[in-house]
């Protein structure tokens, strides 16, 4: 009998097929997002040497404290902001973007909305 999958382990599968055609460099790193029902993650990933360059979610104190006149898309828009600011800082303008296997929608697109206006390329 055919079982389904659970919504997560589908995503994961869609995930692995992404990252074998996305890899960030030095040069261009990758901004990778997650997210779960109550909040959202970003990091930019160098992976070559396999390190996290900067990160930000709405876990953060300076975050959280902004975030209760907002919904969630706009705690996801801060959070593209946030990362945007701290990647300008270290020195990186040029990312790519790599969605998690989910669905360039919503929460995810205001991440790369948010990075966008923060001033970070891709």
């Amino acid at each position: 009998m055919f079982t389904k999958r659970d919504k997560n382990e589908v995503r994961l599968i869609r995930h692995e097929r992404v990252r074998k055609k996305i890899s960030g460099t030095p040069e261009r790193p990758r901004l990778s997002v997650y997210r779960s029902n109550a909040h959202i993650y970003a990091q930019v990933i160098d992976d070559v040497s396999g390190k996290t360059l900067c990160a930000a979610s709405t876990l953060e104190k300076d975050i959280a404290a902004q975030l209760e006149e907002l919904d969630k898309k706009g705690a996801a828009k801060l959070v593209g902001k946030t990362v945007a600011q701290r990647a300008l800082d270290a020195g990186i303008k040029e990312v790519v973007f790599d969605r998690g296997g989910y669905i360039f929608t919503g929460r995810v697109a205001e991440v790369a909305a948010g990075a966008r206006e923060g001033g970070l390329d891709f």
